[in-house]
């Protein structure tokens, strides 16, 4: 591993050091989901962390280097929190007992401040390359977590297996993601269930259009 990288220097922390930093980058994610990045300044953080600047300074040589810690943060976060939701959904029941899951929690602050990744992504996707690939990392992430829940379904024969797992994986995030939009817009999470509802109909259908070409086969 390159001994430059964000995650070598922060292996090469103090205790202490590391701790600070946490606080400063956890401080930051929740300025930011709150105010977003164009409304979060360095001296907001200061302030709210209880740290000097030249601590700061010490840590993120500037707001980009920062805010690309804070997507880190973020995504990692948000991505282990999708993963125990999904990994041991087998049925339809499962699934729409995670989207019940997701559209409460959205539901807490009537949608107010979308979906974490894709505020950032909105924000800072067109200015900072780096953030930006690692966005799209995460969201890879994201989209693997439905493909390997499609795969099951296909291996428990409830959807077909010429389904195209990476086409639908990728419609479910969309409509994760636009029902965010919707909710936080809206401020109401009805227009976020029924994306949802959408993609897993489409799920329920392609597994009733087999179900009938087999019974056709049958006649």
């Amino acid at each position: 591993m390159d001994d430059s990288s964000p995650t070598s220097a922060v292996a090469r922390l103090t205790p202490r050091g590391a701790k600070t930093r946490s606080r400063i980058v956890e401080t930051a994610a929740e300025l930011i989901r709150v105010r977003g990045v164009g409304g979060t300044t360095l001296d907001d953080v200061v302030s709210a962390s209880k740290v000097s600047k030249s601590q700061l300074y010490r840590h993120f040589e500037d707001k980009p280097s920062l805010v690309r810690a804070v997507i880190e943060h973020v995504g990692d976060r948000k991505i282990s929190g999708e993963r125990e939701r999904l990994e041991n959904v087998r049925t339809f029941a499962g699934l729409r007992r995670w989207r019940d899951a997701i559209v409460e929690t959205n539901a807490l602050q009537d949608g107010r401040y979308g979906c974490s990744l894709g505020s950032l992504a909105n924000e800072v996707a067109d200015h900072d390359w780096i953030a930006r690939l690692k966005l799209q990392e995460l969201f890879t992430a994201w989209e693997q977590l439905f493909m390997d829940l499609i795969e099951r379904f296909q291996q428990d024969g409830l959807v077909p297996a010429s389904a195209d797992v990476r086409q639908l994986a990728t419609g479910f995030v969309a409509a994760v993601q636009g029902g965010y939009v919707l909710a936080q817009t809206s401020r109401d999470v009805a227009p976020m269930e029924s994306a949802i509802d959408m993609a897993i109909a489409h799920l329920q259908l392609l597994a009733m259009a087999d179900e009938r070409a087999l019974e056709g086969l049958k006649a």
